[in-house]
């Protein structure tokens, strides 16, 4: 009688043990699942429409490494540049978040899926204008020079979750080294980003200010008036170029850097707070403010700039436009138009459009 009691207690026991042990892998689901999606519920400033891509061939190592760009549709294939250069110089694990709008998706997602891209992880998420609504001047040559992608930076830990960094590049580069290395770079205590600076040996070399062109924050921000008066700011400041960025999302995100941004953003529409400078830019300025002295830098080669700019070719040599770990086109001249410095460089990651949309122009016109 004895026996069969204690065996009756350890059947209710061993019950008890299996009852706890499968409610404890329902939370550790729970729990994993929150961790995969933990914007589940929450009103974000995009739409998703396209899961990570999967199949790579290229045996892809370490943590995942992403990376934002944005796609235009008048520009679709600077950002497949961008993306094979990036995914064929590098071994890392890098993700795409491509944010772009309703009417460029159908185009890029033929445009991946049939060329060598489709073995790239990527997802497709759509920016959502009405976000900027309060925030542009209604200005209607303010209207035509803001688009809308533009901002998509300012929202990076939006986009992309569940990471402590992040990188942002423009469509009209190039990536020549291996991007784990620029993701690498570190980020002083406190610094939520990294930047290029203007001032740099590289970018300052043999450049000529003008429209467009700056090189201080006197040529992004109108220091007459009183709202930048007040920030203590110096005019002499070097600025920096927003066309890569290296982000501590975490710091941002405690920071709020997204909000500090907007209410530049909105401050701007009523007071006019650089709408009218040189630079002609209603990006850079608001992160001018807000990064004030509050940013690490990038190395100078690894974001070689102003190639779109007239004199491009004379400003640096090819052996060191190789040698750079990433060149940027900005300026007017892009390597996809009509004429542009280097943009034999850029052809060499140019994968011809299977719909036959897009042409780069001279080659069009040849």
């Amino acid at each position: 009688m004895t026996l069969r009691r204690v065996n009756g207690v350890l059947l209710v026991l061993l019950a008890v043990a299996i009852l706890i042990i499968v409610h404890r892998n329902l939370l550790n689901l729970s729990d994993f699942l929150d961790r995969e999606n933990p914007d589940a519920g929450q009103i974000l400033p995009f739409e998703a429409e396209l899961s990570p891509g999967v199949g790579q061939k290229m045996e892809r190592k370490g943590d995942e490494i992403p990376v934002l760009i944005t796609a235009s549709e008048d520009r679709l294939g600077a950002v497949i540049v961008a993306m094979n250069s990036v995914s064929r110089n590098s071994k890392a694990n890098v993700v795409f978040t491509i944010v772009t709008l309703n009417d460029t998706v159908d185009h890029l997602k033929a445009w991946i899926s049939k060329t060598a891209l489709k073995n790239v992880k990527y997802k497709i998420v759509i920016f959502q204008p009405e976000l900027l609504n309060g925030k542009i001047s209604k200005d209607p040559k303010m209207l035509e020079a803001a688009k809308p992608l533009t901002f998509a930076r300012f929202y990076l830990p939006m986009y992309i979750s569940g990471v402590e960094k992040a990188i942002y590049l423009d469509d009209d580069v190039v990536v020549q080294g291996d991007i784990q290395e620029l993701y690498e770079i570190n980020l002083k205590p406190g610094h939520a980003a990294a930047f290029s600076d203007d001032c740099d040996s590289a970018s300052a070399k043999g450049i000529v200010r003008g429209a467009g062109n700056q090189n201080n924050y006197m040529g992004f921000l109108d220091f007459k008036k009183e709202a930048i008066k007040k920030l203590g700011m110096k005019a002499n400041t070097c600025s920096f170029n927003p066309g890569v960025i290296v982000a501590n999302l975490t710091e941002w995100k405690n920071q709020n850097v997204t909000q500090q941004l907007e209410k530049w953003m909105e401050r701007n529409s009523q007071e006019d707070l650089y709408s009218n400078t040189l630079a002609e830019s209603i990006t850079t300025p608001p992160l001018l403010i807000v990064f004030y002295k509050r940013h690490s830098p990038i190395n100078p080669m690894w974001h070689v700039r102003h190639l779109g700019i007239t004199g491009a070719g004379n400003r640096y040599s090819p052996q060191y436009v190789r040698t750079a770990k990433l060149l940027h086109w900005n300026g007017h001249y892009k390597p996809w138009g009509r004429t542009s410095s280097f943009s034999d460089v850029w052809d060499q990651w140019f994968i011809p459009d299977p719909t036959g949309k897009f042409h780069p122009v001279r080659k069009h016109a040849d």
